[in-house]
């Protein structure tokens, strides 16, 4: 196929999220889990920049140590690049440069983020002009939070959570994110979540759904009655593996917070404020308890192209 290139940098920003909800089902077959998650997309970004070039290579930047991110072809940003140009039939490489902000294995889909953007950055890059379905679809290849990465807004997963369809959130809420100085393994606390399951004989959910006390939160702009319903099934687990973010959940709790959850399979918590200035006032206290503390919004956008 022709392929209109562009020598100039392509830059895209792509936002990390927050489960607000998420129920976890038997373990599979695979390996695999089904899960039913409520995402929000929140304003901690992923800023990721694309030059045309004959081999495929990423490098990192940003406000977060990077130092132990692999560069080779096990990199989800390089196999993202690599799956566009499969498809497309584009046989030249791409140079990315990645500005990390969103916390490595944070639960906050920062790769799947990198992803993401790679995907957008290299269609505008090589002018493959794929449609938004097309690239979700390649997107689902690389990982299940990727495909949100690239909607973002406010969004229902099913399936391993890349099912998404839309969820109507009004208005902005307001969160404050503890980002651990560690990282949590994905895999490793899905593992434990099946342990707990085993140990106890605790009824597992075939299909899990999200509950519909959550859908009317989000439709009616309220956080009072988000905080009231929102869900982790992996929390227990990661506080297992990471027995400090039980104490974390509590010092937000008892500062102000509506309430705080684990997001996704952690180690980060996020606490829900009712609004702007009662989230500064936890991040203050938050950070006067020698934690690093962060407001973000949402919903924000998903991937997206930035003018330089």
């Amino acid at each position: 196929m022709t392929i209109a290139w562009t020598e100039e940098a392509v830059h895209v920003r792509a936002p990390g999220k927050i489960n607000v909800f998420m129920r976890v089902g038997d373990v599979q077959p695979d390996g695999y889990h089904d899960v039913a998650t409520a995402y929000q997309a929140v304003s901690l970004y992923e800023d990721v920049r694309a030059w045309p070039d004959d081999e495929f290579s990423v490098a990192f930047g940003g406000s977060i140590d990077t130092s132990g991110l692999v560069t080779d072809g096990s990199n989800l940003a390089i196999r993202a690049a690599k799956l566009l140009a499969r498809a497309t039939g584009v046989a030249g490489g791409v140079r990315l440069e990645i500005d990390k902000h969103v916390p490595i294995a944070g639960g906050m889909g920062g790769g799947s983020a990198d992803a993401a953007a790679t995907l957008v950055a290299c269609d505008a890059l090589w002018g493959t002009a794929l449609s938004k379905e097309e690239l979700v679809a390649l997107a689902a290849k690389l990982g299940a939070d990727v495909p949100f990465s690239l909607t973002g807004g406010t969004a229902i997963g099913t399936g391993r959570g890349d099912r998404l369809s839309p969820a109507l959130a009004t208005g902005s809420f307001h969160w404050v994110l503890a980002v651990a100085e560690f990282g949590l393994s994905t895999p490793g606390v899905y593992g434990e979540l099946d342990r707990i399951r085993l140990e106890d004989g605790r009824n597992v959910p075939r299909s899990p759904v999200v509950d519909a006390e959550v859908l009317q939160a989000l439709r009616a702009g309220d956080p009072v009655l988000l905080a009231q319903s929102m869900h982790n099934d992996l929390q227990e687990a990661a506080i297992r593996l990471a027995p400090g973010l039980g104490g974390i959940l509590e010092l937000g709790e008892s500062h102000g917070a509506l309430a705080g959850i684990v997001s996704g399979s952690g180690p980060t918590v996020a606490f829900l404020a009712v609004d702007s200035d009662s989230a500064l006032e936890l991040q203050v206290a938050l950070s006067a308890a020698r934690l690093h503390a962060i407001h973000v919004h949402g919903a924000v956008h998903g991937a997206r192209v930035l003018a330089n």
